[in-house]
């Protein structure tokens, strides 16, 4: 490899998806990574196939697909992972198996309950059993960012002697300051004997807000793979953002001595995919991907730009694949350039059916709103009735007057069979939930409603996202419409599926690095 190419090491599909809330099916991890192979990014963890059945048929069928990217499962230590994973990967192109164990101190004592030089030859152990499966094998000493720099160093280089060929060096609890991480990684670097015979690579949390500013600390100080997600997204804090470190690499090549292979005019396209289906909507001020991070309303910055565009802006947005708002498909758009235009956005419909479905609800958009954007177009397909659902919305009245209590009227299609509820609430929308609940009976709880505007304009599609709770598991529904009631109602629906598909998932899911 050469050192001026980093390596991107996309994890938005593992440790994205720990973001409370944020699961996915494997529809919509398929449409993730598609995008994620034209963004072209070396490295695509798709799953940790032991958790769960529903990773291990994501990455098992990511790894049929994907061809020119790299796909990775996750595995502890221990042999029935490693095994797990080898078998989810068995059609991909490019296989690697990242294996993991604890070397920090309190992870030893308290979370394995082992010494040190058992972890050391459990660490051992694993990466030669996975090296017998693939030669691609990668190494985390989980919470290196506590560990002791001595053992870590031993731990390392008995992982390269074993056959890892990268090792990761995970900030597990986004515990370390850039200074420090940098640092860590000179030493590492500089004392474990057989370091040029390894790729060393950096997957840093966002508990202090640093993913950021750690990782490339690292870049600089040698580490040639980042591990990141699109949007930021990931457990607790979230993970490093693959859109700043690829932009900060590229607009500071006079401090950066390497660069990435990533489109980056697709990570604007990605990053609102990743938005939309995992209802996680972007903030407006968050850099490069943000509503606002090209937008300038100060007098003087737009003077500035109107002179010379270099004046407050240090980058394109262009290179991010950012387009002026203009309309993308109306009402007199035919099905060619309907379907052309999901193509473009990694949406994929299994059938013509589903296909039929899409266009009939574009059609029906259209005639509500003048203008339709690709976020009209990725919402309408992470609302469209598919096969597996078995409550879809049919029909919905809900009436509110002044100094009256709202009311609604609430039909859904349950397994080919029409039930319908009446009730009351605090709201239009209360009202509707109640509705809901009264048909459903699911009891469970309702512990996030938020509202999102998806584009500009008094017409605009509001994106509604829920979250649900029963018996310790949490499901994630969203929703989109020009008619924000009815946005809410296609959001609870949507969250109800899941639970109805998998009443009994443990939201506690195995955690990686």
């Amino acid at each position: 490899m050469s050192n001026k190419n980093l390596i991107i090491f996309d994890t938005t599909l593992r440790d994205g998806e720990q973001s409370p809330g944020a699961s996915m099916d494997i529809d919509e991890k398929m449409q993730i990574a598609s995008a994620l192979e034209d963004l072209n990014v070396d490295i695509i963890e798709a799953g940790f196939p032991i958790a769960s059945q529903g990773d291990f048929k994501a990455v098992q069928e990511i790894s049929s697909a994907i061809k020119k990217s790299s796909i990775c499962a996750l595995a502890r230590a221990l042999d029935k992972d490693i095994e797990r994973a080898a078998e989810s990967l068995r059609d991909a192109q490019y296989p690697r198996i990242h294996t993991f164990i604890a070397t920090s101190p309190i992870h030893m004592e308290k979370k394995l309950k082992m010494s040190p030089e058992k972890v050391l030859a459990k660490a051992v152990d694993a990466i030669k059993l996975a090296k017998t499966f693939t030669d691609d094998v990668e190494f985390s000493p989980e919470d290196a960012g506590r560990s002791e720099l001595k053992f870590l160093c031993d731990v390392i280089e008995a992982a390269i002697d074993a056959g890892a060929k990268t090792i990761n060096i995970p900030d597990t609890v986004g515990y370390n300051l850039p200074h420090q991480f940098g640092t860590l990684i000179s030493n590492i670097i500089k004392n474990v004997n057989n370091s040029d015979k390894a790729i060393f690579s950096v997957h840093c949390h966002n508990d202090l807000g640093l993913a950021v500013g750690n990782s490339l600390s690292a870049v600089l100080s040698g580490a040639r793979q980042v591990e990141c997600t699109i949007n930021g997204l990931g457990e607790r804090a979230g993970n490093a953002a693959l859109e700043e470190i690829v932009m900060t690499v590229r607009t500071r090549q006079d401090i950066f001595n390497c660069d990435t292979r990533i489109n980056s005019k697709n990570i604007l396209k990605c990053s609102r995919l990743v938005s939309g289906i995992t209802g996680f909507p972007v903030q407006p001020n968050k850099a490069i991907v943000g509503k606002n991070a090209f937008a300038h309303e100060s007098g003087i910055h737009q003077d500035g730009i109107i002179k010379s565009r270099e004046t407050y802006e240090i980058m394109r947005a262009e290179d991010i694949g950012l387009v002026s708002n203009s309309l993308v498909l109306g009402k007199h758009s035919g099905r060619s350039a309907f379907k052309q235009k999901l193509d473009d956005l990694n949406i994929m419909p299994k059938n013509d059916s589903i296909l039929d479905d899409l266009f009939f609800k574009f059609k029906d958009l259209a005639d509500k709103k003048h203008e339709i954007f690709d976020e009209d177009l990725i919402n309408i397909a992470s609302n469209i009735k598919v096969a597996e659902n078995s409550i879809n919305f049919n029909y919905m009245n809900v009436v509110t007057e002044s100094n009256k209590k709202p009311h609604a009227h609430i039909k859904l299609e349950i397994d080919g069979k029409i039930l319908e509820s009446k009730a009351s609430g605090d709201g239009a929308v209360d009202a509707a939930y109640n509705a809901i609940e009264d048909i459903i009976k699911s009891k469970c709880k309702l512990i996030l409603y938020s509202v999102n505007n998806i584009t500009s304009g008094t017409d605009a599609q509001g994106e509604v996202t829920v979250r649900i709770t029963k018996d310790n598991s949490i499901f994630n529904g969203h929703g989109a419409d020009t008619d924000i009631v009815k946005a809410s109602v296609l959001a609870l629906i949507n969250a109800l599926n899941k639970f109805k598909q998998n009443p009994n998932q443990n939201s506690s899911k195995k955690r990686g690095i």
